[in-house]
Protein backbone atom coordinates (compact mmCIF):
# COMPACT_ATOMS: atom_id res chain seq x y z
CA UNK A 1 0.00 0.00 0.00
CA UNK A 2 0.93 3.66 -0.42
CA UNK A 3 2.06 6.56 1.12
CA UNK A 4 -0.26 9.31 0.90
CA UNK A 5 1.19 12.97 -0.24
CA UNK A 6 0.34 15.99 -2.17
CA UNK A 7 0.41 15.76 -5.63
CA UNK A 8 2.57 18.81 -5.68
CA UNK A 9 5.04 18.47 -3.20
CA UNK A 10 8.22 17.38 -4.63
CA UNK A 11 8.55 14.15 -2.22
CA UNK A 12 5.89 12.81 -4.32
CA UNK A 13 7.62 13.02 -7.65
CA UNK A 14 10.94 11.86 -6.14
CA UNK A 15 9.35 9.02 -4.68
CA UNK A 16 7.12 7.93 -7.58
CA UNK A 17 10.71 8.16 -9.99
CA UNK A 18 12.40 5.27 -7.57
CA UNK A 19 9.25 3.13 -7.87
CA UNK A 20 7.70 3.79 -4.38
CA UNK A 21 4.09 3.29 -4.25
CA UNK A 22 2.90 6.79 -3.59
CA UNK A 23 -0.93 8.48 -4.11
CA UNK A 24 -2.42 11.51 -3.86
CA UNK A 25 -5.68 12.51 -1.43
CA UNK A 26 -8.06 11.48 -3.58
CA UNK A 27 -7.38 8.22 -4.59
CA UNK A 28 -6.77 7.64 -0.93
CA UNK A 29 -9.98 8.89 -0.17
CA UNK A 30 -11.89 6.08 -2.46
CA UNK A 31 -9.90 3.30 -0.85
CA UNK A 32 -12.57 2.03 2.24
CA UNK A 33 -9.10 1.54 4.59
CA UNK A 34 -8.04 3.90 7.44
CA UNK A 35 -4.58 4.95 6.70
CA UNK A 36 -2.24 5.34 9.83
CA UNK A 37 -1.94 9.17 10.24
CA UNK A 38 1.95 9.84 10.71
CA UNK A 39 3.04 13.23 11.38
CA UNK A 40 6.91 14.49 10.70
CA UNK A 41 8.01 17.67 12.48
CA UNK A 42 10.62 18.46 10.93
CA UNK A 43 13.50 20.54 12.77
CA UNK A 44 15.81 20.52 10.03
CA UNK A 45 17.17 23.44 7.72
CA UNK A 46 16.55 21.53 4.63
CA UNK A 47 13.14 20.66 4.68
CA UNK A 48 12.35 19.06 1.58
CA UNK A 49 15.41 16.77 1.50
CA UNK A 50 14.62 15.60 4.86
CA UNK A 51 10.36 14.88 4.07
CA UNK A 52 12.26 12.52 1.30
CA UNK A 53 14.28 11.04 3.43
CA UNK A 54 11.49 9.74 6.06
CA UNK A 55 8.64 9.36 2.91
CA UNK A 56 11.04 7.01 1.72
CA UNK A 57 11.50 5.25 4.48
CA UNK A 58 7.61 5.01 6.13
CA UNK A 59 6.04 4.90 2.45
CA UNK A 60 7.69 1.99 1.59
CA UNK A 61 5.32 -1.01 3.68
CA UNK A 62 2.38 -2.80 2.43
CA UNK A 63 0.01 -0.11 4.43
CA UNK A 64 -1.05 2.98 3.37
CA UNK A 65 0.07 6.27 5.10
CA UNK A 66 -1.15 9.50 5.10
CA UNK A 67 1.74 11.90 6.26
CA UNK A 68 1.37 15.03 7.79
CA UNK A 69 4.27 18.08 7.87
CA UNK A 70 4.24 19.67 10.95
CA UNK A 71 6.68 22.65 12.17
CA UNK A 72 7.38 24.58 14.97
CA UNK A 73 4.58 27.79 14.95
CA UNK A 74 7.40 30.54 15.90
CA UNK A 75 10.39 29.95 14.27
CA UNK A 76 10.87 31.04 10.79
CA UNK A 77 12.98 28.27 8.24
CA UNK A 78 15.88 30.63 6.48
CA UNK A 79 16.75 27.67 3.98
CA UNK A 80 13.22 26.46 2.41
CA UNK A 81 10.86 28.74 0.41
CA UNK A 82 8.13 30.30 2.56
CA UNK A 83 5.67 29.49 -0.07
CA UNK A 84 6.43 25.78 0.42
CA UNK A 85 6.11 25.66 4.00
CA UNK A 86 2.63 27.85 3.80
CA UNK A 87 1.75 25.16 1.35
CA UNK A 88 2.96 22.36 2.90
CA UNK A 89 3.35 22.36 6.51
CA UNK A 90 0.64 23.57 9.48
CA UNK A 91 2.32 24.99 12.72
CA UNK A 92 1.94 22.64 15.82
CA UNK A 93 -0.54 24.99 17.58
CA UNK A 94 -2.96 24.29 15.06
CA UNK A 95 -2.58 20.80 14.97
CA UNK A 96 -2.47 19.74 18.80
CA UNK A 97 -6.20 18.90 18.60
CA UNK A 98 -5.58 16.66 16.98
CA UNK A 99 -4.37 12.70 17.48
CA UNK A 100 -2.01 10.22 15.50
CA UNK A 101 -1.29 7.32 14.84
CA UNK A 102 2.60 8.27 14.84
CA UNK A 103 5.28 11.27 15.17
CA UNK A 104 9.14 11.86 13.92
CA UNK A 105 10.54 14.37 15.59
CA UNK A 106 14.06 15.10 13.21
CA UNK A 107 17.29 16.63 14.35
CA UNK A 108 18.57 19.71 14.37
CA UNK A 109 21.63 21.58 13.85
CA UNK A 110 21.74 22.84 17.70
CA UNK A 111 24.03 20.85 19.40
CA UNK A 112 26.30 23.02 20.77
CA UNK A 113 23.34 24.61 22.82
CA UNK A 114 21.67 23.36 25.90
CA UNK A 115 18.15 22.18 25.46
CA UNK A 116 16.59 25.09 27.22
CA UNK A 117 18.79 27.89 25.30
CA UNK A 118 17.05 26.95 22.02
CA UNK A 119 14.74 28.88 21.08
CA UNK A 120 11.47 26.93 20.71
CA UNK A 121 11.91 24.71 23.30
CA UNK A 122 9.11 25.86 25.33
CA UNK A 123 6.85 24.89 22.51
CA UNK A 124 8.99 21.34 21.69
CA UNK A 125 8.34 20.43 25.70
CA UNK A 126 4.24 20.92 24.76
CA UNK A 127 5.10 18.61 21.60
CA UNK A 128 6.63 15.99 23.94
CA UNK A 129 3.67 16.22 26.23
CA UNK A 130 1.20 16.46 23.72
CA UNK A 131 2.97 12.94 22.53
CA UNK A 132 1.25 11.18 25.64
CA UNK A 133 -2.08 12.28 25.10
CA UNK A 134 -2.23 12.42 20.95
CA UNK A 135 0.22 10.16 19.85
CA UNK A 136 -0.15 6.72 19.84
CA UNK A 137 4.30 6.18 19.05
CA UNK A 138 6.56 8.72 18.61
CA UNK A 139 10.52 8.46 17.06
CA UNK A 140 12.81 10.78 17.86
CA UNK A 141 15.52 11.13 15.71
CA UNK A 142 19.36 12.68 16.51
CA UNK A 143 18.70 15.59 18.46
CA UNK A 144 15.44 14.96 18.37
CA UNK A 145 15.51 11.78 20.49
CA UNK A 146 18.33 13.63 22.72
CA UNK A 147 16.17 16.16 23.44
CA UNK A 148 13.09 13.34 24.51
CA UNK A 149 15.54 11.19 26.78
CA UNK A 150 16.50 14.85 28.72
CA UNK A 151 12.66 16.11 28.92
CA UNK A 152 11.41 12.75 30.16
CA UNK A 153 14.16 11.04 32.03
CA UNK A 154 16.24 13.95 32.93
CA UNK A 155 19.50 12.68 30.62
CA UNK A 156 22.18 15.29 29.47
CA UNK A 157 23.76 15.45 26.26
CA UNK A 158 27.38 15.78 26.33
CA UNK A 159 29.70 17.21 23.78
CA UNK A 160 32.72 15.38 22.31
CA UNK A 161 36.23 16.15 21.77
CA UNK A 162 35.89 15.59 17.73
CA UNK A 163 32.45 14.96 15.97
CA UNK A 164 31.47 11.43 15.33
CA UNK A 165 31.01 11.32 11.78
CA UNK A 166 31.41 8.32 9.42
CA UNK A 167 29.90 4.94 9.23
CA UNK A 168 29.66 2.86 12.15
CA UNK A 169 29.36 -0.85 12.81
CA UNK A 170 26.21 -1.35 15.50
CA UNK A 171 25.74 -4.44 17.33
CA UNK A 172 22.15 -5.95 17.74
CA UNK A 173 21.68 -6.19 21.24
CA UNK A 174 18.20 -6.81 21.51
CA UNK A 175 17.68 -9.51 18.66
CA UNK A 176 13.64 -10.69 20.08
CA UNK A 177 12.62 -6.85 19.79
CA UNK A 178 9.96 -6.83 16.86
CA UNK A 179 11.50 -2.92 15.69
CA UNK A 180 14.84 -5.23 14.90
CA UNK A 181 12.95 -7.99 13.27
CA UNK A 182 14.69 -9.03 10.21
CA UNK A 183 18.15 -7.80 11.17
CA UNK A 184 21.92 -8.87 10.88
CA UNK A 185 23.43 -9.50 13.84
CA UNK A 186 25.34 -6.09 13.14
CA UNK A 187 24.62 -3.55 11.01
CA UNK A 188 26.39 -0.18 9.48
CA UNK A 189 24.65 3.24 10.15
CA UNK A 190 25.78 6.92 9.52
CA UNK A 191 27.02 8.99 12.04
CA UNK A 192 26.93 12.90 11.91
CA UNK A 193 27.36 14.52 15.59
CA UNK A 194 28.94 16.48 18.12
CA UNK A 195 27.01 15.21 20.94
CA UNK A 196 26.37 11.98 23.09
CA UNK A 197 24.67 10.00 25.41
CA UNK A 198 26.19 7.72 27.32
CA UNK A 199 25.51 3.91 28.41
CA UNK A 200 25.38 3.80 31.91
CA UNK A 201 23.12 6.94 32.03
CA UNK A 202 20.54 5.77 29.69
CA UNK A 203 20.46 1.94 31.16
CA UNK A 204 19.86 4.48 34.83
CA UNK A 205 16.57 6.06 32.80
CA UNK A 206 15.80 2.07 32.99
CA UNK A 207 15.54 2.64 29.00
CA UNK A 208 16.34 0.15 26.69
CA UNK A 209 19.55 0.24 24.32
CA UNK A 210 18.56 -2.01 20.86
CA UNK A 211 21.57 -1.11 18.96
CA UNK A 212 24.73 -0.26 20.41
CA UNK A 213 28.15 0.61 19.23
CA UNK A 214 31.58 0.49 20.92
CA UNK A 215 33.09 3.65 18.65
CA UNK A 216 30.21 5.74 18.99
CA UNK A 217 28.07 4.62 21.79
CA UNK A 218 23.82 3.76 22.42
CA UNK A 219 21.86 4.24 19.04
CA UNK A 220 18.66 3.06 19.11
CA UNK A 221 16.90 3.08 22.32
CA UNK A 222 13.15 1.94 23.17
CA UNK A 223 11.12 3.90 26.10
CA UNK A 224 7.98 1.47 26.43
CA UNK A 225 6.68 3.59 29.30
CA UNK A 226 6.32 6.75 26.67
CA UNK A 227 6.08 4.37 23.47
CA UNK A 228 8.79 6.17 21.91
CA UNK A 229 11.64 5.12 20.33
CA UNK A 230 14.98 7.36 19.98
CA UNK A 231 17.59 6.97 17.43
CA UNK A 232 21.35 9.00 17.72
CA UNK A 233 22.26 8.02 14.11
CA UNK A 234 21.25 8.40 10.82
CA UNK A 235 19.20 5.16 9.38
CA UNK A 236 17.45 8.24 7.14
CA UNK A 237 20.62 9.53 5.32
CA UNK A 238 20.77 9.06 1.44
CA UNK A 239 23.95 7.72 -0.49
CA UNK A 240 25.49 11.20 -0.70
CA UNK A 241 24.29 13.16 2.56
CA UNK A 242 27.61 12.29 4.31
CA UNK A 243 29.47 13.27 1.44
CA UNK A 244 27.19 16.65 1.43
CA UNK A 245 28.08 17.51 5.16
CA UNK A 246 31.72 17.19 4.56
CA UNK A 247 31.99 19.14 0.78
CA UNK A 248 29.96 21.90 2.93
CA UNK A 249 32.43 22.04 5.53
CA UNK A 250 35.69 21.32 4.06
CA UNK A 251 34.69 24.37 1.39
CA UNK A 252 34.09 26.64 4.11
CA UNK A 253 37.71 26.04 5.78
CA UNK A 254 35.72 24.50 8.75
CA UNK A 255 37.78 21.44 11.01
CA UNK A 256 36.48 18.53 9.80
CA UNK A 257 37.59 14.98 9.26
CA UNK A 258 37.07 12.50 6.19
CA UNK A 259 34.12 10.33 7.21
CA UNK A 260 35.05 7.66 8.48
CA UNK A 261 34.38 4.06 6.63
CA UNK A 262 32.22 6.12 3.84
CA UNK A 263 34.54 6.20 1.08
CA UNK A 264 35.94 3.15 -0.38
CA UNK A 265 39.61 3.24 0.49
CA UNK A 266 38.66 6.56 3.24
CA UNK A 267 39.22 8.10 -0.17
CA UNK A 268 36.92 11.34 -0.80
CA UNK A 269 37.70 11.24 -4.45
CA UNK A 270 36.05 8.36 -4.68
CA UNK A 271 32.04 7.15 -4.77
CA UNK A 272 30.72 6.57 -1.55
CA UNK A 273 28.81 3.30 -0.94
CA UNK A 274 25.25 2.43 0.57
CA UNK A 275 25.74 0.19 3.13
CA UNK A 276 22.73 0.81 5.25
CA UNK A 277 19.73 0.94 3.02
CA UNK A 278 18.49 -2.34 3.88
CA UNK A 279 18.33 -1.92 7.61
CA UNK A 280 16.94 1.15 7.29
CA UNK A 281 13.90 0.35 5.62
CA UNK A 282 13.70 -2.55 7.94
CA UNK A 283 13.52 -0.63 11.33
CA UNK A 284 10.89 1.52 9.91
CA UNK A 285 8.84 -0.48 8.28
CA UNK A 286 9.13 -2.55 11.43
CA UNK A 287 7.83 0.69 13.51
CA UNK A 288 4.55 1.30 11.24
CA UNK A 289 3.98 -2.05 11.45
CA UNK A 290 4.30 -2.17 14.96
CA UNK A 291 2.01 1.10 15.16
CA UNK A 292 -0.40 -1.25 12.48
CA UNK A 293 -1.07 -3.77 14.95
CA UNK A 294 -1.22 -2.05 18.26
CA UNK A 295 -2.96 1.63 17.62
CA UNK A 296 -6.90 1.84 17.90
CA UNK A 297 -9.25 2.11 14.77
CA UNK A 298 -10.79 4.88 16.62
CA UNK A 299 -8.18 7.40 16.76
CA UNK A 300 -10.47 9.42 19.74
CA UNK A 301 -9.09 6.64 21.89
CA UNK A 302 -5.22 7.39 21.19
CA UNK A 303 -3.86 8.41 24.20
CA UNK A 304 -5.85 7.01 26.47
Amino acid sequence: MPITLPASLPAYQVLKDEGVMVMDEGQAARQDIRPLKIGLLNLMPKKIQTENQFARLIGATPLQIDLHLIRMSEHQTKNTAAAHMAEFYRPFQEVKTEKFDGLIITGAPIEHLPFTDVTYWDELVEVMDWTQTNVHSTFGVCWGGMAMINHFHGVDKHMLDAKAFGCFRHANLTPASPYLNGFSDDCVIPVSRWTEMRQDEIDGAGLTTLLGSQEVGPCLVEDAKRRALYIFNHFEYESGTLKEEFDRDHGAGEPINVPLNYYPDDDPSKTPLNRWRSHAHLLYGNWVNQIYQTTNFDMDKIGQ
